[in-house]
């Protein structure tokens, strides 16, 4: 039987990191498959569950958790609502919470525990970055990743940015505008070093799967080959007429997998049982 419990952390700033792992109750000592998610992204977007319930059906402990900054509240975990909070984060508010999760756990199932990464969009850029500087990591899996942080904005933004403290970005689904305040370009440029992506791409030494839609016009294909272009060692999967969530939208009411979705999640235990 296909279970889900919660966990809860105090993450970056002391705000709680939320999170779940599904697991087969059959199988207790599987190797894990920990999924970071995207910019305006939250572990229970979409398909999300139902990418985690074909994981562990198929021998995997899948823990997936709201980065602390996501700007989703327990009180209201289908949405972006907190966007105080959503506009204070940045990238290496992020990195701890990964950190938080991985010392979990490790606290939890024991320092041999396989812990494969799986990091969509921004949070492959994270995922990225984690596996060039975490021993604990065993494989590397990304979908629809950026190839650098500042991809998610216009240059010219930049200096109103800094003169007005914050720019808004919008939500397409709600139409929203969601602040963003300075400090996440000022993390950047001041952390340049450590948060650029293709510099850690090359550093990757573990099985690498990069997995992109060639239908994408959030993350455009050609950053997935820059990211293969980095690391010969790397494997690129293109997938054909896939946009940037692999056909899924939110809330997505169907029980299944849409069908571009589940090819993603095929590749993905294909490369991870090698």
């Amino acid at each position: 039987m296909i279970i889900q419990d919660d966990f809860s952390l105090s993450g970056s700033d002391a705000k709680l990191i939320i999170g779940d792992i599904t697991s087969d109750d059959k199988n207790p000592n599987t190797p894990i498959v920990l999924f970071i998610h995207g910019f305006k992204g939250f572990k229970d977007w979409g398909a999300h569950n139902l990418v985690a319930r074909y994981f562990a059906s198929n021998g995997y402990r899948y823990i997936k958790f709201n980065l602390s900054h996501s700007g989703v509240s327990a009180d209201n975990p289908k949405d972006v609502t907190d966007l105080e909070t959503f506009a204070s984060n940045t990238i290496s508010k992020e990195l701890f919470d990964i950190n938080a999760v991985l010392d979990f756990i490790e606290k939890a199932y024991g320092k041999e525990t396989e812990i494969n990464l799986i990091g969509h969009s921004r949070g492959g850029g994270l995922a990225i970055i984690e596996a060039a500087n975490d021993l604990r990591i065993n494989k590397l899996i990304t979908w629809s990743a950026i190839s650098s942080f500042d991809s998610l904005w216009k240059k010219e933004q930049e200096v109103e940015w800094k003169k007005a403290g914050k720019i808004f970005v919008s939500n397409a689904r709600t139409k929203e505008q969601m602040p963003l305040n300075v400090t996440l370009l000022e993390d950047l440029e001041k952390n340049a070093e450590t948060l650029n992506i293709i510099e850690a791409a090359k550093r990757i030494n573990i099985p690498w799967l990069i997995i992109q839609g060639d239908d994408d016009v959030n993350v455009p294909f050609e950053h997935a080959q820059k990211l293969a272009d980095a690391n010969p060692n790397s494997r690129l999967i293109k997938i054909e007429g896939a946009n940037h969530v692999y056909g899924t939208s939110h809330p997505y009411e169907s029980e299944t997998l849409p069908p571009l979705l589940f090819k993603v999640c095929e590749k993905c235990i294909t490369f991870l049982g090698e």
